[in-house]
């Protein structure tokens, strides 16, 4: 196979500034939302002091798993050895980047007082899994761009292979401890489980690879790069496989609580007389955000097209973050069982569904994770070059798994 040129594209048409206009506009918004927070405090939010994690971390969360599941292409080209994506792997390193800024900006400046953040960063208690990510998350930085730089500077492509391992490796335990944050809460009956480290692993890839899609064929359509049929349809092809998985261990993770007595209360509340949160996991997680995109992406009626792969992308993604408006909000509104085997009554809410409603500025805060991922996105195909100047089926040849 020829050499591949890479190109940054020029970033001048409407539709390059009207993204970067959205983008600049919701960050605004994101630092508006934080400083009422700041100054007003918390009080303005749907937030209390039974559901402490609102919107803000449903985003986060997500952009934090999706952010490890975007390397999956670069993956496949240093860890795998499959040279189709070779080319591809440079966008995918710097989509991970940015992601990862959006979703810890979000945290940040959820905290209620973002300057303690200063304390999590020079006291740690090892105890705690939040202070190992700290480490994970820095490090991931650090090791993706290194990782990033190898991919771009010739000189240093040598040790692309390497470093491309290295990242692989620690993806998988960043996201392994962000599955255990929630894991390792065994005060909350709908975490407590072990299950849910790998479980992330797999949604991670499916969030990342859905937002790689939707990057790729905005990029080319924007810059007017040909993108050939063949090569959408084979990473949609990857995609779908990583969307069945994922619903198996959700299948997995679900099946085995309702196996322990226990757990039947909370399961029975998440899956059937949760309200808002059912209806998020039936309809959103599992038929449009699962099962929809899978028949779009394997049909042979509809795969491989632009159109069909940015909705069958996009009805992911959405999907994803009602997964996690469930895992991380459905769990908090069920009530804690301090007192196992024992009915308690008090006036501090014991034994009631706890309700939640979003607030303008959590909304704001949460979207300006999305729009800094946005902005750098944008920045980044403008300067870098992270893309081939040719993605057709000919150039890539997508069949062959070229090297």
């Amino acid at each position: 196979m020829a050499a591949i040129a890479m190109r940054e594209i020029e970033g001048r048409s409407r539709g390059w500034w009207g993204l970067f206009a959205l983008g600049g506009a919701l960050l605004l918004g994101m630092l508006l939302a934080w400083h009422a927070m700041e100054t007003r405090g918390h009080v303005i939010t749907g937030m209390t002091n039974q559901v402490v994690w609102g919107l803000p971390h449903v985003f986060a969360v997500f952009l934090i798993l999706a952010a490890s599941g975007v390397l999956n292409v670069a993956s496949a080209a240093s860890a795998f050895g499959k040279g189709f994506y070779k080319p591809l792997a440079p966008l995918s390193s710097w989509l991970a980047i940015v992601l990862l800024a959006g979703g810890l900006a979000v945290l940040g400046l959820d905290l209620g007082r973002s300057d303690r953040l200063i304390v999590a960063m020079t006291h740690f208690n090892f105890k705690s899994i939040f202070a190992w990510n700290m480490f994970l998350y820095s490090g991931y930085f650090a090791v993706v761009a290194l990782y990033l730089w190898t991919q771009l500077d010739r000189t240093a492509g040598r040790h692309s292979t390497l470093a491309g391992r290295v990242a692989f490796v620690w993806r998988l335990v960043l996201t392994t401890g962000t599955g255990s944050i929630f894991g390792f809460l065994i005060a909350r009956e709908a975490y407590s489980s072990a299950l849910l480290a790998p479980m992330f692993i797999v949604l991670s890839i499916v969030y990342g690879m859905a937002i790689y899609l939707l990057v790729l064929i905005a990029t080319c359509a924007g810059s007017g790069r040909e993108l050939g049929r063949g090569v959408v349809e084979r990473i949609g092809r990857l995609l779908g496989w990583f969307v069945l998985t994922g619903l198996y261990f959700v299948a997995v993770f679900h099946l085995t609580n309702l196996y322990l007595a226990k757990q039947i209360g909370v399961e029975r509340f998440l899956l059937v007389d949760g309200g808002v949160y059912s209806w998020l996991f039936w309809v959103g997680q599992v038929l449009l955000g699962s099962v929809v995109p899978l028949l779009l992406l394997w049909l042979p009626a509809t795969r491989g097209g632009r159109g069909i792969t940015t909705l069958a992308a996009a009805l992911i993604v959405l999907g994803g973050l009602a997964q996690m408006y469930v895992t991380i909000v459905g769990a908090q509104a069920w009530p804690l069982d301090l007192f196992p085997g024992y009915e308690m009554r008090s006036s501090f809410y014991d034994g009631v569904i706890h309700p939640y409603a979003p607030s303008l500025p959590e909304a704001a805060l949460a979207l300006g994770g999305v729009a800094i991922a946005l902005l750098g996105a944008l920045l980044g195909v403008k300067f870098l070059r992270l893309l081939p100047a040719n993605l057709s089926d000919e150039s890539l040849q997508p069949g062959e798994g070229a090297h």
